[in-house]
C-alpha cells in the first residue's frame, strides 16, 4: 500500500482546509486509516483515525469538534476536514493506514504504512 497526502497549505486562523489521502494498492474495509501531525521540535501526535467501513472515527480531544475525518472507500481516498484552524494546528500532517483496527489507534508504531506528509501552516 502506497499512501500520498495532499491539500496542505497557508491559511489564516479561523480558517479551513481539507487534506487527501489517496491509498494505492491493497485496502480492505477493516482497515483503519490515520492522521497523526508533527510540529518543529516535537514528537507526532495522534490526529485522528477511522476505520475504512466507516464503522468508527475516533478524535484527539485538541482536534474534537473542529476536525472530521471520513473517507471514499471507491475512491480509496481518505479525508481530514480541518475547521476553526488555530496557529497551533500548524505542523506536517501525515496519513497512516494499517490492517485491521487496534485499540492503540493512536500509537503511530501501529500503523504499516505512511505517506510522505502534507505541511499546512496556519497563521494568526
Amino acid at each position: 500500500v502506497q499512501l500520498q497526502a495532499s491539500g496542505g497549505g497557508l491559511v489564516q486562523a479561523g480558517g479551513s482546509l481539507r487534506l487527501s489521502c489517496v491509498a494505492s494498492g491493497r485496502t480492505s474495509s477493516n482497515d483503519a486509516m490515520a492522521w497523526f501531525r508533527q510540529a518543529p521540535g516535537k514528537e507526532r501526535e495522534f490526529v485522528a483515525a477511522m476505520r475504512w467501513n466507516g464503522a468508527r472515527t475516533v478524535y484527539a480531544d485538541s482536534v474534537k469538534g473542529r476536525f472530521t475525518i471520513s473517507r471514499d472507500y471507491a475512491k480509496s481516498t481518505g479525508y481530514l476536514q480541518m475547521n476553526s484552524l488555530k496557529p497551533e494546528d500548524s505542523a506536517v500532517y501525515y496519513c497512516a493506514q494499517r490492517t485491521g483496527w487496534t485499540i492503540a489507534y493512536s500509537q503511530s508504531y501501529e500503523y504499516h504504512y505512511w505517506g510522505q506528509g502534507t505541511l499546512v501552516t496556519v497563521s494568526s
